[in-house]
């Protein structure tokens, strides 16, 4: 039995310094070595300082940019530390409620979009930290945005289109546009709103 017990001892020894100590030093080496950016948090800096990351959607209210998606993630939304959903189903009260007072809001203050408001400005992903947005539910906000910056709608369509991302792989996902990336290059094409 206490042989039994020595070697049940080691091996949960063994074990938590493979798994739990080398094999995440070497994945975060190589990670460091081959996709320093990505494994670094894919920091997005702007005028010399991280105003973000790729990864991780954030609230935008100025009417003069694009507004991602909802989030759940923290009492306030947009809390990295807080990734999550909110975990209310079709049948809540409380879910129907924020997605009609949703809806008022995107149409009271997108009067001149085109069309029905897009399921996604008003439901949170899984996360509550998409950074992304489809390029349609992009371009029904476009009217705001061009209105507020002063410039030809064209010209806003052109920067939505700039910066759609195709399926990983041509195969995976679906077309996708980074709001934050999005909105910094309209402050770069047209100054702040």
């Amino acid at each position: 039995m206490r042989s039994e017990l020595v070697i049940a001892v080691r091996m949960v020894v063994v074990t938590l310094v493979l798994t739990g100590v080398i094999y995440p030093l070497a994945v975060t080496g190589v990670a460091q070595l081959f996709f320093p950016r990505q494994a670094g948090g894919s920091m997005v800096a702007a005028g010399g300082r991280v105003v973000g990351s790729e990864l991780i959607g954030q609230e935008f209210t100025s009417p003069g940019y694009f507004q991602g998606r909802p989030s759940a993630a923290g009492p306030d939304g947009y809390d990295a530390a807080a990734s999550g959903g909110s975990n209310l189903g079709p049948t809540s009260a409380r879910l129907r409620d924020r997605v009609a007072a949703e809806v008022a809001r995107l149409r009271r203050e997108n009067a001149d979009a085109p069309g029905p408001v897009p399921v996604e400005l008003v439901t949170t992903s899984a996360s509550g930290l998409d950074p992304h947005l489809s390029p349609e539910a992009a371009l029904w906000q476009a009217p705001r945005v061009a209105t507020v910056r002063g410039v030809p709608l064209s010209a806003v369509r052109a920067a939505v289109a700039d910066h759609v991302e195709g399926r990983s792989l041509g195969i995976l996902g679906e077309p996708r546009v980074n709001v934050l990336l999005l909105n910094l290059d309209l402050d770069r094409r047209f100054g702040l709103p």
